[in-house]
């Protein structure tokens, strides 16, 4: 706008020769502003520190917080913008931020990245662009220094779990309590009758011993085997807000080993796609959460079709006790059930199963829209099918003794953890 001016002013000179001698003088001016701004912003060394704070690795499907810490080393105000060069795989142009810093001043700016994919992303330098009260001239600042983090299934939820277990505010995630049917059968100790105890579990014989009444205490069945056993095939590919069914699982599946261990079960994992891929024996020792997490950090769809039949095989030889296999997986029809069925059927003859499968939100989402021509009018009806088709897969799976859970991805989570809870309240581990 300056050399604008300049030139409008040096051009009327044709017309009247003293603008001429006027627009010399804006023109020797605005090189004389310009030295003084560069004199001001590049005659001190390093004046603009800056700096990235964040997790050394990611939850994924969370709000991930960063934060860029600034300090303003120069002797008066200066405008910055900021541009943090995050990794590409968010795909995100607008992570840059404007502000004025006073002179000898700090300042933290405070942004949340949310990925969707398993890996390690890459971060890059942290770009300063310093323009003082003139603003003729920008001086760039690289600072920082480019480094990896690692996206990990999402572990902030574990921790708020835990904290809404501490404040007894599980309901707020939708996890019920479960009334349990009958006494738990695995003894813990005999103590003395105080009121309000079950008079159905006075032991007589330590009474007359003790001569007071006394009252058997008995506990939750516990170091009962839970695995989860995901696929990883072409069917767990299906997206839903950016993140694959395979990424819902995983997530689901940290979660219920997560309450699984603090019932004082044993939690493993078994992944396998047209092959048998990983395997984690069950336990609750310390460790074995970071254990899971480890194995469920790389894990990939394929484009393969799922060989159930290979799964048979590595489960009868891994597993010599009876216990409670969790499948996440998905099913289109009944076509694909009925080729799997008999695997299904022979696992179950020796361990409690439960085939967790997945609700088409957006094709739940059409059916409730109006048809506004004969087109429309079919394709509901073939929406009708598919929506049918999955009911129908529940049905199936009850008739020949195997648990079945339809769910979306957003309540999956949530979902298997009551029915886990459901099945050890009803003592069908």
């Amino acid at each position: 706008m300056a050399l604008l001016f300049v030139i409008l002013l040096m051009g009327s000179g044709y017309f009247y020769l003293p603008l001429f001698y006027a627009g010399q003088m804006a023109l020797l001016l605005f090189i004389a502003v310009i030295l003084a701004d560069a004199h001001l912003l590049y005659h001190y060394r390093k004046r603009i520190e800056a700096s990235r704070s964040c997790a050394v690795r990611f939850s994924n499907g969370d709000d991930n917080k960063v934060v860029i810490h600034l300090q303003n080393k120069y002797p008066f105000a200066v405008s910055l913008e900021i541009i943090d060069e995050i990794p590409v795989i968010f795909q995100e142009r607008n992570i840059s931020f404007r502000l004025t810093m006073p002179r000898n001043s700090e300042r933290a700016i405070t942004y949340t990245l949310r990925p969707t994919l398993r890996g390690t992303y890459p971060f890059g330098y942290i770009r300063v662009f310093v323009t003082d009260f003139f603003g003729l001239l920008s001086r760039r600042y690289t600072c920082g220094s480019p480094i990896d983090v690692k996206v990990y299934p999402s572990f902030l939820m574990l921790h708020h779990y835990e904290l809404l277990a501490i404040n007894n505010n599980l309901k707020e995630m939708g996890i019920k309590r479960i009334r349990k049917i009958g006494h738990q059968t695995e003894f813990e100790q005999i103590k003395e009758y105080v009121k309000d105890d079950d008079y159905r579990t006075i032991n007589w014989k330590a009474s007359a011993r003790r001569h007071q009444l006394m009252v058997n205490v008995f506990r939750d069945e516990r170091s009962q085997p839970i695995y989860n056993v995901i696929d990883k095939g072409r069917v767990m590919q299906q997206a839903f807000k950016k993140m694959t069914l395979l990424d819902y699982a995983i997530n689901a599946s940290l979660m219920l080993s997560y309450v699984a261990i603090h019932k004082e079960d044993k939690a493993g994992l078994v992944t396998f796609d047209s092959h048998f891929d990983s395997f984690v024996p069950a336990s609750k020792q310390t460790g074995q959460l970071q254990t899971l997490l480890e194995s469920l950090y790389n894990q990939q769809t394929t484009f393969g079709e799922t060989d159930y039949s290979n799964l048979c095989i590595h489960l009868n030889k891994q597993l010599n006790r009876r216990s409670l296999l969790i499948v996440y997986t998905n099913f289109l029809n009944m076509t694909g059930l009925n080729r799997q069925l008999p695997y299904f059927r022979q696992l179950s003859r020796k361990h409690r199963l439960l085939i967790v499968f997945f609700e088409d939100t957006d094709l739940k989402a059409y059916i409730h829209e109006t048809p506004v021509d004969n087109e429309s009018y079919f394709q509901h009806v073939i929406a009708d099918k598919f929506t049918y088709e999955k009911r129908l897969i529940v049905s199936t799976l009850q008739q020949n003794g195997i648990f079945a859970l339809l769910t979306t991805p957003e309540s999956l989570t949530v979902d298997v953890i009551n029915k886990y809870l459901e099945l050890k309240a009803r003592q069908l581990i």
